[in-house]
């Protein structure tokens, strides 16, 4: 298995002599990082890197879920909806509230009911409901609506820099809001994504797909993984779980049933296995925890090894860049790396509401890259545009797919458009 490339101080010299050379400017992000690196390759000493996932059982999850399904019915019936719909969750309520601008008739009660029914709710919920339209002056800084009520439908044609020109006149697709992005990828699994979190959603497929055959266990787990690095080698250190089980079973019990059914299924070898340090877990879902929507952007992401921006994603239609941008970002960070330019990427983009184009792009391979960074550079540029209306276009962001991102990451999963690798010439 490849592993992430130690940086030594030369390679960082030899980034900073390329920037010098090209007169350009850096934004350092991850100079602790990289003194880290040096000191851990110095001392010979391993690092010890922990990620978690949650189930769809969890009450932020389900709300995450529920969110998307909204969406996703949205879209179904009006591709050029925008939609912003959020819920919160607590006991036997449900709050669903936001703003939906869309020709699409949506049975909100209906969709959430049929989730919280599926994920093993048996009670009646009171749901109440607070959706209003889109800001018109969000609307038309985004597609370039006159001002009217009526939607303008989404444009990919591409603007100039800037935003001068008056909102009236616009008719292209521009971003719905101020924010920065990222995207990471790094050749330590097939997935290009780090192992702790890759491993940490695959024990919590396992456990849906287990807890499903045997009705005393419910929707409600977590699981969290850490992955020792030594030089090349990496080590599964310790695996816990946390799962929710009906009170007839023991700790002993639930403990031999979780270990046979879901942990040995997916990790072979740790060092540390730990389920249910708490004891029982017996009060589950919204009657054990509140939960609302985009409060697991560390598991949605890279499990805390690669950066994350300022919003979640989920609710979100694909105007809003911290979604696509996100999307988009790991695209382009995915490529640099299975094209062999690099072992580990992070791409940092920024964007302002009302402009058709990024504000900035910023990539870094922490000292992995395999041909010179000014290359590296233009490979994005030539392959890789960041506009809102691009990566719509181009990741064909308006058709019903995110339901099914909601739960055990937006990344790393192959089915996902924004995951292929691009056949260059």
């Amino acid at each position: 298995m490849k592993q992430k490339k130690i940086l030594t101080s030369d390679s960082e010299r030899q980034r900073n002599i390329y920037f010098a050379k090209a007169k350009l400017g850096r934004v350092l992000t991850s100079d602790s990082e990289r003194q880290r690196n040096i000191y851990f390759a110095k001392a010979k000493l391993g690092r010890v890197l922990t990620s978690e996932s949650v189930n769809i059982g969890h009450p932020d999850k389900t709300c995450d879920t529920i969110a998307d399904a909204f969406l996703d019915e949205a879209l179904k019936q009006d591709p050029n909806s925008q939609m912003a719909v959020e819920c919160a969750i607590k006991d036997d309520k449900l709050f669903i509230y936001g703003e939906a601008t869309t020709k699409a008739k949506i049975d909100y009660d209906k969709t959430a009911l049929e989730i919280l029914k599926d994920i093993g709710y048996a009670n009646e919920f009171k749901i109440i409901k607070e959706i209003s339209e889109q800001s018109p002056d969000i609307h038309r800084a985004v597609v370039g609506a006159a001002g009217d009520a009526e939607q303008t439908p989404l444009s990919f044609s591409v603007c100039k820099r800037g935003g001068a020109i008056p909102a009236a006149v616009r008719a292209h697709l521009c971003a719905n809001d101020q924010g920065i992005v990222y995207g990471y990828a790094t050749n330590e699994t097939p997935e290009y994504m780090p192992l702790p979190i890759m491993l940490a959603h695959k024990l919590m497929r396992k456990y849906e797909e287990f807890r499903r055959t045997d009705n005393r266990f419910f929707a409600d787990a977590k699981s969290q993984v850490s992955v020792e690095y030594r030089q090349r080698e990496c080590t599964v250190q310790t695996v816990l779980l946390s799962v929710s089980h009906t009170a007839e079973l023991s700790h002993d019990e639930v403990y031999e049933i979780v270990k046979k059914q879901v942990v040995d299924k997916v990790i072979k070898k740790y060092k540390k296995l730990i389920i249910n340090p708490s004891g029982k877990f017996t009060i589950w879902g919204s009657y054990g925890d509140s939960g609302c929507v985009g409060r697991k952007i560390v598991v949605d992401t890279y499990g805390g090894i690669g950066r994350v921006g300022g919003g979640c994603f989920s609710s979100k239609n694909a105007t809003k860049v911290d979604r696509s941008g996100a999307y988009y970002a790991r695209y382009a960070a995915k490529n640099i790396v299975a094209n062999g330019l690099a072992d580990e990427c992070e791409i940092q983009v920024s964007y302002g509401i009302g402009l058709a184009e990024p504000i900035s792009i910023n990539i870094d391979c922490f000292g992995t890259e395999r041909k010179p960074l000014g290359v590296i550079y233009k490979f994005v540029t030539k392959h890789f545009d960041f506009s809102p209306a691009n990566i719509i276009k181009e990741l064909d962001l308006l058709k019903p797919i995110y339901k099914d991102t909601a739960c055990y990451g937006h990344f790393g999963r192959a089915e996902f458009p924004w995951e292929k690798i691009k056949t260059l010439a």
